[in-house]
């Protein structure tokens, strides 16, 4: 069974987004920048290109991350990529690859970071507000954003 698992270090680029979908589920999205730097070995000089990756979490971590993180903090995202279409009002047909995260944290190698564990409900392995991770499948994932995205 093939696998689709990525993580991305970069810095947010805007403060996250907090929802709440219509089941009451949290979810969260933003958007990370990844920069990659290289020297030219030709001009010896130093080029630099940015990626830009959208990315989605739901439950705790989401709120979590809303809370905690704001543009600028540097990050780490682990999760899977996910391709999404929807169609606009005008009927044009648009799709979109983001990271659907398992995992939301600061990166610890340029800031601190104070952690607060949140209260688990009673006779739970979960957060109060969390629920366990979507199965991984081939199926388009059903803790989508019900509109379009950003």
């Amino acid at each position: 069974m093939a696998d689709n698992t990525i993580t991305v270090i970069g810095n947010i680029t805007r403060d996250p987004e907090l929802k709440f979908l219509n089941s009451g589920q949290a979810a969260v999205r933003l958007s990370i920048a990844v920069n990659r730097r290289w020297q030219n070995r030709q001009t010896q000089e130093w080029e630099e290109r940015v990626s830009y990756f959208e990315v989605t979490g739901y439950g705790s971590m989401a709120e979590n991350a809303a809370n905690s993180l704001a543009k600028g903090n540097r990050v780490i995202v682990s999760g899977r990529l996910e391709q999404r279409s929807w169609e606009t009002e005008n009927g044009d047909k648009r799709s979109i690859v983001e990271i659907n995260a398992d995992e939301i944290a600061p990166s610890l190698r340029f800031a601190t970071a104070v952690v607060t564990r949140t209260p688990r409900a009673e006779g739970s392995n979960f957060p109060s507000n969390d629920r366990p991770a979507a199965p991984r499948t081939n199926e388009p994932s059903t803790y989508a954003f019900d509109e379009e995205p950003f």
